[in-house]
């Protein structure tokens, strides 16, 4: 049972509803996992009560039976601690949210569960999402099951080690600047950031002013990903940036790429500082889409580095939030996040304008990239995954890390609202996971999809997962 849970969601899937494998059992493989890894990984941190979990296996196993499985029947389900299910405290990762216990669903949430899956608990997430390592004052830090002194990355830190380390087959993850694609790489995992709106946000307490983050699948293979989107994909009248739904299955069309692409490869962005055994892997990854009979050109230069300006946009985003509570609660939270609460204090007209012109010229960049090329390759982060505890390296190999530092590739496309993947492209001189990311036209995730899986086939990972 322990080897099932490290196969794919698709096949457990398949399995529940063939039912040579009862909703049942693995809903106790899964609690067993969780509970024997728990010190080891801290992947989940929150957990609803087993009797009442395997009560919901046994009714999904007699829908089953009935023939009313629906498509995720059974199947078990992490929820990321930034994000709401009901009757579990939603804490943000934040000592003065550690009670706050919500009566309703995400819209994510609420999807995954009308399709059958079984919300079992949270999975740990750095506070209010703020850093690319998962730990936090409450729950302490998540641990990466191809190296326990390594963080699993984050936001979504605590669903990917939770997938990497074969604790559960589905997952939910968000990325507002690399948060699904960061801990997917880190963790050899597939990771989707879809074009914005393309799984809708909320509900939330306030209109949603940041227009850079999105809920992404975060899965042991693309299909996985192409399973988890057909399901959450759709317009919801509370979110008034959702897309509607394209109108076809993502997992249907997996397998039509077309044939001779146009794809530009940037080892860099024009900025980026990348260890030189990363940067090895992730170009002789590239290289397998000309094997595959597309046309890879080198892309010199890139656009604009906006980091600065996507960190003091959020910072100001979470100010407006979390002011009120400031006077009563400062000393609760932790110290890197609430330096980041106050910065939002620094926006005036002039730094908006400024901001917003330079992602007008990020926005031009893309523009005149996706004109010329289908695809676009690049890194998906500079460097292996850092200490479990922090810090992150202020250098690689001698070279200064620009400001941007780990997620010097991703931001970009959370800026600019391109839908970007990472898969597996092998694995560093240290054993750990590389990442190639692959990016399209706005509104193609289908070609994202595509692409991942044609290269997933060409360079398989599925069947290549650590033993905590």
């Amino acid at each position: 049972m322990s080897d099932l849970l490290r196969r794919p969601l698709t096949e457990i899937v398949d399995r529940l509803a063939r039912r040579d494998l009862s909703p049942l059992e693995l809903m106790d493989a899964t609690l067993d996992r969780i509970a024997a890894t728990h010190e080891r990984l801290n992947a989940f941190v929150q957990m609803r009560d087993r009797d009442a979990l395997r009560a919901e296996a046994r009714a999904a196993g007699e829908r089953i039976a009935r023939g009313e499985g629906r498509p995720l029947e059974g199947v078990p389900l992490g929820v990321k601690d930034l994000e709401d299910a009901a009757g579990l405290v939603t804490t943000h990762g934040s000592i003065p949210f550690k009670d706050h216990r919500v009566d309703h669903d995400s819209i994510q949430v609420a999807r995954l569960r009308a399709a059958g899956a079984i919300v079992i608990g949270k999975t740990n997430a750095p506070e209010f999402g703020w850093t690319a390592i998962t730990k936090n004052l409450i729950y302490g830090e998540t641990r990466n099951p191809w190296n326990l002194e390594r963080t699993p990355g984050g936001s979504s830190g605590g669903s990917s080690a939770a997938i990497a380390g074969g604790l559960v087959p589905l997952v939910t993850a968000s990325d507002g600047g690399g948060s699904v694609r960061l801990p997917a790489t880190f963790t050899g995992c597939f990771g989707l950031k879809p074009s914005l709106g393309r799984i809708p946000h909320g509900p939330d307490s306030q209109w949603v002013t940041v227009d850079t983050a999105t809920h992404g699948p975060l899965t042991r293979t693309v299909e996985d990903g192409a399973l988890h989107l057909d399901i959450v994909a759709g317009a919801h009248p509370l979110d008034p940036q959702s897309l509607p739904h394209p109108g076809y299955s993502y997992r249907a069309v997996l397998r039509h790429l077309p044939a001779g692409l146009r794809i530009g490869f940037s080892p860099d962005l024009g900025y980026a500082v990348v260890q030189r055994d990363v940067a090895d892997v992730v170009a002789e990854a590239a290289q397998v889409f000309e094997a595959l009979g597309h046309h890879v050109e080198f892309v010199k230069g890139g656009p604009p580095e906006a980091g600065r300006e996507w960190g003091l946009v959020n910072c100001f985003d979470l100010a407006s939030r979390l002011h009120p509570l400031l006077p009563d609660h400062e000393p609760e939270f932790g110290r890197q996040f609430l330096w980041g609460v106050k910065h939002g204090w620094k926006m005036t007209p002039e730094v908006w304008g400024a901001a917003q012109k330079r992602r007008e010229a990020l926005n031009r960049w893309c523009a005149e990239a996706f004109d010329r090329y289908d695809l676009l390759l690049t890194p998906t982060t500079p460097y292996d995954p850092p200490p479990a505890r922090g810090p992150f390296p202020t250098e690689i190999d001698g070279r200064k890390l620009p400001e941007t530092s780990v997620a010097s590739f991703t931001i970009p496309f959370n800026l600019s609202w391109h839908p970007a993947a990472t898969v597996r492209a092998g694995m560093s001189r240290a054993g750990l996971p590389v990442g190639l990311q692959i990016v399209a036209a706005r509104h193609r995730d289908d070609l994202v999809l595509q692409a991942a899986h044609a290269f997933e086939q060409a360079r398989p990972w599925a069947d290549h997962w650590p033993t905590p």
